[in-house]
This record gives C-alpha cells, sequence and structure tokens, in this order.
C-alpha cells in the first residue's frame, strides 16, 4: 500500500462492545432477518443466519427464495424459517441481511428493492452487489436511504460495482474501498488478504487477522452474519463491521492454530468465532 492504515486491534473494535445487563432478554438483542437461498443455495442463508445468533443477536429469521426450502434448520432449530417474501415483512426486525445464495433472478431483483425500501439496517452481500451493478434504479435507492448500510463485496464484486477489472481493483485497493463507501453512501469492507474498512464517515483501516486456510465456501456469509448480529446489538454499523473483520479473521487463525489450516470450514470458524468473542469479552 502506499498509503499508511491503521491496522484494527481487538482492544479497539471491542471499545464498543456492549456488557448484557443482568436483567437481559431477547428482545434487548435485536431481530435479523437474513435472506437469500435460490434453488440449490439454501446452505448460504442458513450459515449466515446461524453466526448471527451464536455471535448474540436475540431472534434470527431466515428467508429462503426456492420454493422447495427446509421449514426447519434441524442443526440450528432455534432460527426461524420463512419463504424470502415473508421474511421480508417481519415486523420489528432491526436488521435485514440480504444477498447469500440469493441468485439475480426477477425474483430476487423485487427482494432487493423491497429490502432497500425498509428502515432496518442492510447488510449486503454476494448477489445482492452483483445485481446493484447490474441495475442503476437500484444503486439510486441505496444511496438514497437514511438507515445504515454496510456493503461486502470481494474483489470481483467491487469491479462489478465499480465498473471496471478485479485487476484494477487490486492494484489500489485503498481508492476502491473509498470510493465504494462515497459513491454508495455506505460503509464497505473490501474482502481479500488484508481485508480493507472503509466507514461511512471516511476513515480506512486494515485487517490483519485471517489466512490461506480461510479461502473456502462460506466464510463470506459467516461475515455477513456476524455484521449483522452486532448491529442488531447496537452497535454503529461501522463499530459491527470492524469488530466482525477483525474477530472473523482471528476465528480462523485461531483454527489454524489447531492444525486445521486444511480443510477449514465456515462453519467451524463461526464456533471459535463466539468462544473468542466470550473471551475478549471477559478481558475487556
Amino acid at each position: 500500500m502506499n498509503v499508511r492504515i491503521p491496522a484494527l486491534t481487538q482492544r479497539q473494535v471491542m471499545a464498543t462492545f456492549p456488557k448484557r445487563p443482568r436483567d437481559s432478554h431477547k428482545g434487548l438483542f435485536g431481530t435479523v432477518a437474513v435472506i437469500g437461498g435460490a434453488q440449490g443455495m439454501a446452505g448460504a442463508p442458513l450459515m449466515a443466519a446461524r453466526a448471527a445468533l451464536k455471535l448474540g443477536a436475540g431472534c434470527v429469521h431466515a428467508g429462503l427464495l426456492a420454493e422447495n426450502g427446509p421449514c426447519v434448520d434441524f442443526l440450528q432449530p432455534e432460527l426461524m424459517l420463512h419463504g424470502a417474501s415473508a421474511a421480508l415483512k417481519l415486523h420489528g426486525v432491526n436488521v435485514i441481511a440480504i444477498g447469500c445464495g440469493l441468485g439475480t433472478s426477477i425474483a430476487a431483483q423485487k427482494l432487493l428493492y423491497g429490502a432497500l425500501k425498509q428502515k432496518a439496517a442492510l447488510v449486503l452481500d454476494a448477489d445482492a452487489l452483483n445485481l446493484l451493478a447490474k441495475h442503476a434504479d437500484l444503486q439510486d435507492d441505496l444511496r438514497n436511504r437514511k438507515a445504515a448500510t454496510v456493503l461486502t463485496p470481494h474483489p470481483g464484486e467491487a469491479a462489478r460495482l465499480l465498473a471496471c477489472g478485479t485487476n484494477e481493483i487490486q492494484a489500489d485497493r485503498v481508492a476502491a474501498a473509498r470510493k465504494l463507501a462515497q459513491r454508495f453512501a455506505c460503509s464497505v469492507v473490501l474482502k481479500g488478504t488484508d481485508s480493507l474498512c472503509a466507514t461511512r464517515d471516511g476513515r480506512l483501516f486494515v485487517n490483519t487477522t485471517g489466512n490461506p486456510g480461510m479461502s473456502s465456501a462460506g466464510m463470506g456469509d459467516v461475515l455477513t452474519g456476524m455484521i449483522a448480529a452486532f448491529i442488531a446489538q447496537g452497535l454503529a454499523a461501522d463499530d459491527a463491521m470492524l469488530l466482525a473483520v477483525h474477530l472473523h479473521g482471528a476465528a480462523g487463525d485461531a483454527l489454524a492454530a489447531q492444525h486445521a489450516r486444511i480443510g477449514m470450514t465456515a462453519t467451524e470458524v463461526t464456533e471459535w468465532a463466539r468462544w473468542l468473542l466470550n473471551q475478549w469479552q471477559g478481558k475487556s
């Protein structure tokens, strides 16, 4: 990098994480709706929803676009499963995470349009970003939002959003992250080695946690669920993004330290992220 960017630290990202009062109840920790899961891709929103639940959200709903989607997650029965359109109409949702396994069909486009019109905070990942790149009207809707939005592109998705080549994104990741945040008035994490986090108010941070073992399916879905969970618990979108990105990579590093770098799974990262978050809070 040509510009010196401050690196995220555990102390920094935990500074805004709230301590739970003794008389807590689930209503204090927000409600997340994860929407995605076109035909054959139900696993993506389920991984995101599981991550949201295990990282502290009070209630988590998953809305699946596939017509034959499951009605219960037997591995995580605490989740509430719906059709995608029904999930978008739920009352009391604080955060909507949309895009994981969503596809780019007309139905998916309509769901994203509906999500952009909601007052809840948004986390946009995967096909939600691809749809944004294709439709200028959706980009306008995003810029006109009052509530917070977090974008989580990898370099290919960032290139589509900025109408350039992936090599251009990688050649100047700092400029790309800043341009995305400014163009869409959002918080942005540009994923990859040393992920870059651009806050809505113009700050830029680099995350140095994470390792090559995290190059496997579902890692982005888990990160999306983690960001949503932290927003639901009351963190500002910028702070939720910074904590989730740093913790996500640290969980992968903890797994790698257990000699699990090859064959590491996103589900395992969720478990380690929960463990680490509790350890970090105990020290803060």
